[in-house]
């Protein structure tokens, strides 16, 4: 069969991969998931997205200090901590740069020496790392690993550019979705707050007959002496006052 007919089904086939791929991360994506889930998720059908890819993680950075949130294979762990230990290597250059790393691992065993080994010891003969960027709290790198015998092409580079930026964007909505979670917990905590201390307040008022002011200044000494927060001191009145009712 012609060569340049193989290829061209050899890209078709890993085209619809990828198109898969998306479609199932797509398929899969629910809002309220917590961000931990969808990088799972992520990383486990990246794999999928890019064919000759066998080892996948995702390496994040906390307080500027790099992890691996999730992986598919403990090799994937023992490479990624091989580069935070020295402080270099594809998936860190990746993050450094914001631009996609693609090497071979024997032709950068100078320049990484303590990614080469990690990654020898685990059979791994290539890299493909691209930068993840969710959010100012969450990014680092989408990491792949091939154990097959041959290097990533150009063309694996930029399947994995294009699946990054779609998980990239289903990561944001998790985000923001959390972001939204959270922000309404902490106002239906304030409204709760606010209406226990004028419940307190207005019991306060009825029992010494003093005006809000003077209420609300017992409730905040009390909770100084008590080093207790003021809600926490003024739920506990209430429920006392409830109680001789």
């Amino acid at each position: 069969m012609d060569e340049n007919l193989l290829r061209e089904r050899d890209a078709v086939r890993r085209v619809d991969d990828v198109t898969a791929a998306l479609d199932q991360l797509a398929d899969d994506f629910v809002e309220d998931e917590e961000l931990p889930v969808v990088l799972q998720r992520v990383c486990r059908q990246v794999i999928h997205a890019v064919p000759d890819a066998e080892i996948a993680s995702v390496t994040l950075l906390r307080d500027g200090l790099p992890y691996t949130a999730t992986a598919t294979d403990d090799g994937a762990h023992r490479i990624d901590s091989a580069q935070y230990q020295a402080g270099h290597g594809p998936c860190l250059e990746a993050v450094r740069t914001g631009e996609l790393q693609r090497v071979a691992v024997a032709e950068v065993a100078h320049r990484w020496p303590a990614f080469a080994s990690a990654a020898a010891e685990a059979s791994v003969v290539a890299a493909l790392s691209a930068p993840l960027v969710v959010d100012h709290e969450y990014h680092g790198s989408l990491n792949l690993y091939d154990t097959g015998g041959a290097s990533f092409g150009a063309f694996d580079a930029a399947l994995l550019d294009l699946y990054t930026a779609a998980a990239e964007a289903a990561l944001r909505s998790t985000r923001r979705h959390q972001a939204a979670r959270e922000t309404m917990g902490q106002l239906r905590t304030a409204l709760t707050s606010r209406a226990v201390i004028d419940q307190a307040k207005g019991i306060l008022m009825a029992l010494h007959c003093i005006p809000s002011g003077e209420a609300f200044a017992l409730l905040t000494k009390a909770s100084q002496e008590q080093n207790r927060k003021l809600r926490e001191v003024a739920q506990d009145f209430v429920a006392e006052a409830t109680k001789r009712r």
